[in-house]
């Protein structure tokens, strides 16, 4: 299944790729991830902090999945407000999810910051508006529950959204400790830092799960095998193994890159946009003074997704643009259609098979997939030294 169809704008970004070999022999480790994305570099980047020796083997070319097609916007928000996932998972461990995920957009900062080349990391709060005046309601909900617990938001009028962005919204919520980055090359610096720690990486790598012989999980390729005590599955929205009944599907959104805009003084902090109808549209800035704008999600992969259906949204999502920003003078540079997975409680997949010892898994499921794969990289490397973490319950498999 293709991950994604037309123009990305990412690799564009990326003056040098690394290149892995692929694997041609038998090999033994401690710990071996399957998928080189962005749940699998985050994963690689924790591990190599630790004394186990550790393979990460991607079936096609670093980063090339979904990574490639992420808009990069890291938010702890869930697209359930906190008050909504209170009422449904308790208001104490959705409280925690949340802090849990505001931590980890601070340590995507930590490890971001010392990577080269740069990966475009930026801090920026996040304007999350009322499409209509139905919402206005949930958002001063939102905003008592946020402010509760400690976090910091401020509830913005009418009038006060025109005067900071010069549009017209019924309310809105600008929340802080959310950022941006260019994930594909967060990814491909992630893995090469690691790789430079000793973590062996492969690419063009397939692997098939062959079973358990002793202490170690047996995987084979055309040509060689990897032989693991513990296992770790980032495969991202491509195919998971034994996991048809966790509770999640596979959807598409559409996202667009445009060319430059000279001035963005309207847009006060440059603050990731988004709104409460669903599907949302979504939009933030680039280094470079680009928008990278997002939605019109469909339910289904179903449909021709050809280069005609993807022209047709990306000019929706250009018109959307400039329903907020009339005056910018710009035009799509490129557009693209991603299949994304979500959970039927917004929660990622975070743990141990519930019938497999040793065989884990980090699936990012929801808006917030890089967020996600901090907080489960962290997790998992906490599980396999048996240590389980606080909030592991909150996303595990067979909750």
């Amino acid at each position: 299944m293709r991950l994604h169809n037309g123009d990305l704008y990412w690799p564009e970004t990326v003056e040098k790729r690394h290149e892995y070999p692929s694997l041609s022999s038998d090999i033994t480790c401690d710990v071996l991830i399957i998928g080189g994305g962005m749940a699998g570099a985050l994963v690689a980047e924790e591990l190599s902090h630790k004394p186990l020796k550790t393979v990460l083997a991607e079936k096609g070319r670093i980063g090339s999945g979904s990574s490639s097609a992420n808009t990069g916007l890291l938010q702890y928000s869930n697209d359930k407000m906190l008050h909504e996932m209170a009422e449904e998972i308790g208001e104490e461990e959705a409280v925690l999810f949340y802090k849990l995920c505001l931590q980890a957009v601070d340590e995507l900062q930590q490890v971001s910051g010392p990577l080269s080349p740069p990966v475009d990391f930026i801090r920026r709060p996040s304007l999350y508006y009322a499409s209509d005046e139905t919402d206005v309601q949930k958002l001063e909900k939102e905003c008592e529950m946020l402010n509760k617990h400690g976090f910091e938001v401020e509830f913005y009028d009418k009038e006060r959204i025109k005067e900071r962005f010069g549009f017209e919204k019924p309310a809105a919520l600008m929340t802080h400790g959310d950022a941006e980055v260019n994930p594909l090359k967060l990814v491909m610096a992630l893995i090469e830092t690691a790789n430079v720690r000793d973590v062996d990486v492969y690419e063009n790598t397939e692997l098939t799960e062959e079973g358990k012989e002793g202490e170690y999980w047996c995987f084979a390729s055309p040509k060689g095998r990897i032989m693991a005590k513990h296992v770790i599955y980032s495969t991202g929205y491509g195919s998971v193994p034994d996991l048809s009944s966790i509770g999640a599907e596979l959807n598409r959104t559409y996202a667009i890159a445009t060319t430059p805009v000279d001035h963005l003084e309207r847009w006060s902090y440059q603050s990731l946009i988004w709104e409460t109808k669903r599907p949302y549209f979504y939009m933030r800035t680039t280094a470079d003074n680009r928008i990278i704008a997002g939605g019109l999600d469909q339910e289904e992969l179903t449909g021709t997704l050809d280069e005609g259906v993807i022209k047709d949204r990306g000019i929706k999502l250009l018109d959307k643009i400039k329903e907020h920003f009339p005056d910018f003078d710009l035009e799509v540079s490129h557009a693209w259609a991603a299949s994304f997975g979500e959970s039927k409680d917004g929660l990622p997949f975070i743990g141990e098979h519930p019938e497999k010892e040793n065989i884990f898994f980090c699936l990012g499921y929801g808006g917030n997939g890089t967020v996600y794969s901090k907080l489960g990289a962290k997790m998992l490397c906490e599980l396999i030294h048996g240590n389980p973490s606080e909030g592991a319950s909150i996303v595990k498999l067979d909750r």
